[in-house]
């Protein structure tokens, strides 16, 4: 049996990992680390992820990062449960909503949670933080549009897509954002809605100590 561990953070990114592999059924430890504390920058767990960031997986050793692409991994290992598209354009459209999430609602969120690593100058980081909001804004607008179909992201059953964007509800929804999600955002806010309905799904948010979407 492979000897399989997930390093995450509560209501990290890795969160969508965390679920992922929850539904997926196989076996797994999940040790968690607190960012705050500085965990991640730990000389034991930097051995396993020099970058110092989680998600980090490991199976017998060999170790993956990168939430995107964890999700992927686990998913395939288990094709009956359809958490990767088995269809050719549904796995397209799985590649670009990880892409758009990862590559625009990350990095945005990024800007306004941590300004100091896109400028030395401490004045321009209350500006770089607005911006970053009102950007996010505007990517959840157009991710609220590509969701008003009522349905799951990627055809007609749940996916490591829905996973993933419910990451980025909750950091909309969050202390720092405190976007109105559920008047802004309706569909994005049903669709959180259905997604926290999976017993996977709240078993992981019970484990990180997180509020489940009401």
């Amino acid at each position: 049996m492979t000897a399989r561990t997930l390093y995450y953070a509560p209501g990290a990114c890795s969160l969508a990992a965390h679920i992922v592999l929850e539904e997926s059924g196989l076996p797994y430890e999940g040790i968690k680390l607190d960012l705050a504390a500085g965990d991640q920058r730990r000389p034991e767990y930097l051995a396993i992820n020099d970058r110092g960031r989680v998600p980090a997986l490991t199976e017998d050793g060999w170790v993956l990062t990168e939430c995107a692409a964890i999700m992927r991994h686990v998913a395939r290992q288990v094709p009956e449960t359809a958490l990767w598209p088995a269809d050719l354009r549904e796995q397209a459209a799985a590649d670009e909503w990880l892409g758009w999430l990862a590559c625009n609602h990350h990095v945005t969120y990024a800007h306004v949670r941590r300004p100091e690593r896109y400028t030395e100058d401490e004045s321009a980081f209350d500006g770089i933080k607005s911006k970053a909001a009102n950007t996010y804004a505007d990517l959840a607008t157009m991710t609220e549009v590509r969701l008003s179909h009522g349905g799951w992201a990627v055809g007609d059953r749940f996916s490591v897509v829905d996973a993933y964007l419910m990451v980025f509800w909750f950091w909309a929804n969050g202390p720092v954002l405190r976007f109105d999600m559920a008047g802004r955002f309706p569909a994005w806010t049903a669709h959180a809605r259905r997604v926290a309905e999976r017993p996977a799904v709240q078993a992981v948010f019970a484990r990180e100590g997180l509020p489940l979407p009401r």
